[in-house]
């Protein structure tokens, strides 16, 4: 975000507390009732809900793919296959079978798919409005409270989430999943005393379910303790040996060590065993980052390509963009960096993709491509390529189109020497690396020691399994902090 054309969070130009969105009537009911004549697709789609909760994330879309089967109308079951599938054609139909069902169904699930459909489709302002009118019409069901936080926490609207999964907890005050939601939040704010305390509480209520260790394992390892990360990571798959990202957290975790050669192992029984096509690819590239990390950049060269291609055959448009994004990131030379920049973008012309991850996806190209263009000598592409973002960003509450838009307009005036001008727009994108690194220096340049510690000690312990923190945070450890 940046305050020149937005100084609100993701979700602050509409979002309220449930209950005073448009003054609904509120629903005695604890569960929204859903528009079935089929008992055994009305039982698979709520198997599905519970499946989501609880982090089986593609056994879920299995559940709701059977429901459909049971009732073609059953319209949410469509709206949560097209939120929640990785196959663009997929959520393509799904997202049209049950916008086209919308008319018929009762107010609560008209609200439902209507969140799903205008995010996906952009409209981000629409979408959160008929999400906050879904919880003020059916404010005793803990469930619709966290689906709807636990979106916000995907799309990083943290503030928003933590309200929300509040409300669920006073409903429910030992629900699991949104304990295991408000343990992230807390994290993310370095909070980790408090993010243990309610993951201690998650692992206690679902002993025999994988993911509280899962996501004990990916807490760990963000406060830096790798060993124990690694623990939990194992008992959840004691628990469930199919529940591959822990298998993945596994890689993820060796990678942030520094045990390259340990996270491919563990990266390839996570490829083996991937559910679906589009976690196939993704972990391919997360395998593709530890070449990186030990600067065999012809490796990660040769794999990022391999990638690319085998999405493109599978038609899977994010993940080849990504493939070549990721592989302009860590080139030397900046017109190298600015051809894969824009393979990156044409393979996003695929229109099965949704204008949300489209979008998303596309910025973080042009912010690329505004940072390179420039240190490239070429002023006029990297000026083109701003307005974009400007212009993006003008009309999106969407964080990462934000972020990308800060992040970019504020490398330009650090390189500029604007610094406060730098810092007013950076500390929106204050959790990318590139951009801890340039605050620090600007903190420094400005006299502001105590931002300057906080920060540098925010960035020499970031441990997230990014492409960003590969190239940024293992070098920032290896020099003098500023004094």
């Amino acid at each position: 975000m940046r305050r020149s054309i937005c100084a609100l969070l993701i979700l602050g130009v509409c979002f309220a507390a449930p209950g005073y969105a448009h003054h609904l009537r509120a629903s005695s009911a604890t569960t929204m009732p859903i528009t079935t004549s089929s008992a055994k697709a009305r039982a698979l789609y709520y198997k599905g809900i519970q499946d989501y909760e609880n982090l089986y994330l593609e056994r879920c879309n299995d559940d709701w793919r059977s429901a459909v089967q049971e009732d073609p109308n059953l319209a949410v079951a469509w709206a949560w296959i097209a939120f929640n599938s990785s196959n663009p054609a997929e959520v393509s139909a799904a997202r049209a079978k049950a916008k086209a069902l919308e008319p018929k169904l009762s107010p609560g699930e008209q609200l439902m798919v209507s969140w799903i459909v205008k995010v996906q489709e952009g409209d981000m302002i629409a979408g959160i409005s008929a999400m906050n009118d879904m919880l003020e019409m059916f404010p005793k069901d803990k469930h619709l409270f966290y689906l709807s936080g636990n979106w916000l926490l995907l799309e990083n609207g943290d503030e928003q989430s933590l309200r929300i999964m509040q409300k669920a907890l006073a409903l429910d005050k030992n629900f699991p999943p949104a304990l295991n939601d408000i343990a992230y939040v807390e994290a993310r704010d370095w909070q980790f005393a408090k993010a243990f305390a309610a993951m201690d509480r998650y692992v206690a209520l679902l002993p025999n379910e994988p993911n509280p260790n899962d996501s004990y394992g990916e807490l760990l390892r963000m406060a830096g303790n790798f060993e124990g990360s690694l623990q939990h990571y194992r008992a959840a798959l004691k628990i469930d040996p199919d529940f591959v990202t822990s298998q993945l957290g596994l890689g993820d975790t060796y990678a942030l060590m520094g045990n390259q050669e340990q996270a491919r192992i563990e990266y390839d029984k996570a490829i083996q065993f991937a559910h679906n096509e589009a976690d196939r690819l993704s972990y391919t590239i997360q395998k593709a980052m530890t070449y990186v990390r030990e600067g065999q950049f012809a490796e990660a060269d040769k794999l990022f390509l391999d990638i690319a291609k085998t999405a493109h055959a599978k038609e899977q448009n994010l993940q080849e963009a990504q493939a070549y994004r990721s592989l302009a990131e860590y080139q030397a030379d900046d017109k190298s960096a600015l051809k894969y920049l824009q393979q990156a973008e044409e393979a996003l012309g695929d229109k099965a993709l949704s204008m949300n991850d489209k979008d998303e996806e596309k910025s973080i190209i042009l912010r690329n491509r505004t940072i390179r263009a420039s240190r490239s000598g070429d002023a006029a592409l990297a000026d083109t390529s701003l307005k974009q973002l400007e212009s993006m960003a003008s009309v999106s509450r969407d964080k990462t189109v934000q972020s990308s838009y800060n992040g970019a307009a504020g490398t330009l005036l650090m390189d500029q020497k604007k610094f406060s001008e730098a810092i007013s727009l950076l500390e929106e994108d204050r959790d990318n690396p590139f951009t801890m690194e340039l605050l620090v220096q600007a903190y420094y340049q400005t006299d502001q020691s105590d931002k300057l510690h906080d920060m540098e000690a925010r960035l020499r312990g970031t441990n997230v399994p990014t492409m960003e923190q590969a190239l940024v945070v293992p070098a920032a450890r290896l020099r003098r902090p500023e004094i």
